[in-house]
């Protein structure tokens, strides 16, 4: 069938420019990214929640996050998924965005989803100190990243799937080899379609859902760490563990051990938020 030899009809490169290869994840990357930010926007003009939201604010905060993102995203896959050193980057840490090896341009490969939630949640916390924010509007920003990112996160693994990597399990049941791709010779699973499925689409009717049915500030965050931590961790069983890593504790792969820690950061977010929900409700009865 066409749909599963769909990797023999493009390659992982969009086009050439001034003789650089310019891949079709990178462009999913920046065009998840801008989705975002789009739909803060939209979300600050039309729902009453974000209403104390400046729009320039929101400016500032998106360039402190997505430069937050970037930087956990490449550090993360570095220190989690590879072999390689990290006191090297750590003494060298422009090396992590050199593109080239040994005189050859090769690109930049390699991001980490959990590197990018800590690299957003420490560019959150500097951007709020250094701005003094109060906490009610620090809780307003984390819960407009929840309803925000995850459309564009559907971007991310799309790039997954035209970049050919991150391919899914071997498919041995004959009644599911339709969905399958080949890969290498080898019936896989569509996994990047799946993840961006049950992480992006999923997670973003979940976030939404809640948008109009609670004021809790700050619980948008606490609902997408959740229900985004559960999709992956049930994407993950489709998903072919790093040949590198395999499998761990209780036949756990790294992405299924990273996501009950991010409950785990759920939960301490939840009870970071719990003040403010009671101040609210003192505010409301006063």
């Amino acid at each position: 069938m066409t749909w599963n030899n769909i990797y023999s009809y493009f390659t992982p490169v969009a086009f050439e420019l001034f003789g650089f290869s310019v891949h079709w994840y990178g462009l999913a990357y920046v065009l998840a990214l801008l989705i975002a930010f789009i739909l803060a926007k939209y979300f600050i003009k039309t729902n009453a929640r974000f209403q104390y939201i400046d729009s320039n604010l929101l400016d500032s905060y998106f360039i402190w996050v997505e430069v937050g993102i970037i930087l956990g995203a490449r550090f993360g896959y570095l220190f989690i998924y590879t072999d390689d050193s990290i006191w090297f980057y750590i003494t060298q840490p422009w090396q992590a965005f050199n593109p080239y090896a040994h005189g050859e341009f090769i690109g930049i490969a390699g991001m980490s989803f959990h590197g990018a939630v800590f690299g957003f949640l420490l560019a959150s916390f500097i951007f709020c100190k250094i701005k003094k924010l109060s906490k009610p509007l620090i809780c307003s920003l984390l819960d407009l990243a929840a309803i925000s990112m995850p459309l564009g996160y559907v971007f991310g693994r799309l790039g997954n799937f035209l970049n050919k990597e991150l391919y899914g399990r071997e498919i041995e049941q004959q009644w599911l080899q339709w969905m399958g791709i080949y890969v290498d010779g080898t019936l896989r699973y569509p996994s990047q379609l799946i993840e961006a499925f049950l992480e992006g689409i999923v997670v973003f009717f979940i976030v939404r859902f809640f948008l109009y049915r609670t004021q809790t500030k700050g619980i948008l965050m606490v609902i997408y760490a959740f229900s985004y931590a559960v999709a992956r961790f049930i994407a993950e069983y489709f998903r072919e563990p790093d040949s590198q890593m395999g499998y761990y504790f209780l036949h756990l792969s790294m992405g299924q051990i990273l996501s009950v820690i991010m409950i785990i950061a759920g939960i301490l977010l939840w009870w970071y938020i719990l003040p403010t929900k009671n101040h609210q409700n003192n505010r409301t009865l006063q």
